[in-house]
């Protein structure tokens, strides 16, 4: 049983719109399997050993090949004349056919302490074990799951001063899963462009609006 920790959301719909505007690519393939084996010494653990020589092991899906977009900060105006403005700076990764498989994005809500690390994985992951994210070889950290959308399940970490300090210096950051059977994925966004996205300007939203049409005709071009 993986440990729960629980953050507070911070408008998935404000996220999702931000988030879709992010464009350009940079091609990387990752599978880190820390995760599978946790899980499948979890499952031992919990199983007669007669039950252990019948069952077969799970077996980790291979990595999907990735089409990932660069670290891009972007801060929107806020829509309401109360609301708060809040800056993202996020990364996804795709598979050739557009279909989006893995996503980051560092959330900063305006005059606000609490900063949110948000990932999100695609639909049909097992809801209850959470999900679990790691920065190169450092301490592995647990969230749950907070909500799913048409785009994929999300889950929030607190990120601390240190934690921002870590991706700034780190090369990947891993995110792992259970799937639907049962088997752990593991994927890695890549954390070389994190620092310059994050120290730097927001990104006008004319340019991300360019950048995802770009990527839109370069998805459509490959299933041709």
């Amino acid at each position: 049983m993986f440990k729960w920790v629980a953050f507070a959301s911070v408008r998935p719909a404000t996220y999702a719109l931000a988030f879709g505007l992010i464009g350009a690519l940079a091609v990387v393939a990752t599978s880190p399997n820390s995760f599978a084996e946790e899980k499948k010494g979890t499952q031992k653990k919990n199983t007669p050993k007669e039950q252990q020589k019948d069952t077969p092991p799970q077996q980790q899906p291979e990595a999907p090949q990735l089409i990932f977009t660069p670290w891009t900060k972007f801060c929107p105006k806020a829509q309401e004349a109360n609301a708060k403005q809040a800056c993202f700076t996020g990364k996804d990764g795709r598979v050739e056919t557009g279909q989006p498989v893995v996503a980051a994005v560092l959330i900063e809500p305006e005059g606000e302490p609490r900063k949110i690390l948000r990932i999100t994985l695609p639909l049909g992951m097992s809801l209850q074990p959470g999900t679990r994210a790691i920065i190169d070889q450092g301490q592995p950290m647990t969230a749950p799951y907070v909500i799913c959308f048409n785009n994929g399940c999300m889950a929030d970490y607190e990120a601390s001063q240190a934690l921002i300090d870590a991706m700034k210096k780190g090369q990947g950051l891993v995110i792992q899963g259970i799937n639907g059977a049962g088997q752990a994925i593991s994927l890695v966004l890549p954390l070389t462009d994190f620092a310059k996205a994050y120290d730097g300007p927001p990104t006008d939203p004319k340019e991300l609006e360019r950048r995802n049409e770009e990527m839109r005709k370069k998805f459509e071009g490959q299933q041709k």
